[in-house]
C-alpha cells in the first residue's frame, strides 16, 4: 500500500527553514521530524528565493508564459473546432 502524500502548513515550513538558518543541521532536521531532504532544500530555497512556500509563487517568467500560452492554445483549438463543427451544419442546409 502507497503512503499516504502528508501535507506542511507554511508556518511549519517557516520554523523548519529558521531552525536551518539558525545553524541545526539539514540531516537532523531530516531525521527529528521525519522529513525528506529533498522537501528541506526545497523549501529553504523557496524562502530565500521569494518567501512564500506556494507553487504559482515561485515560478520563473517563462513558466508563467508557457502555461499562460497553454491555456490561450486551449482556447484557440476550442474555437477552432466549433468553428469547424458550424461550417459543417451550415455546409449542410
Amino acid at each position: 500500500m502507497p503512503k499516504q502524500r502528508r501535507t506542511f502548513t507554511a508556518e511549519f515550513k517557516q520554523q523548519m527553514v529558521k531552525l536551518y538558518e539558525n545553524g541545526k543541521s539539514r540531516t537532523s532536521i531530516v531525521q527529528e521530524y521525519g522529513l525528506t531532504a529533498s522537501a528541506l532544500d526545497r523549501w529553504i530555497s523557496q524562502s530565500q528565493n521569494t518567501g512564500s512556500f506556494t507553487e504559482k509563487a515561485n515560478r520563473t517568467p517563462e513558466e508563467n508564459e508557457l502555461i499562460a500560452l497553454r491555456k490561450e492554445n486551449q482556447r484557440l483549438k476550442m474555437e477552432n473546432d466549433i468553428l469547424k463543427q458550424a461550417a459543417l451544419i451550415m455546409g449542410r442546409k
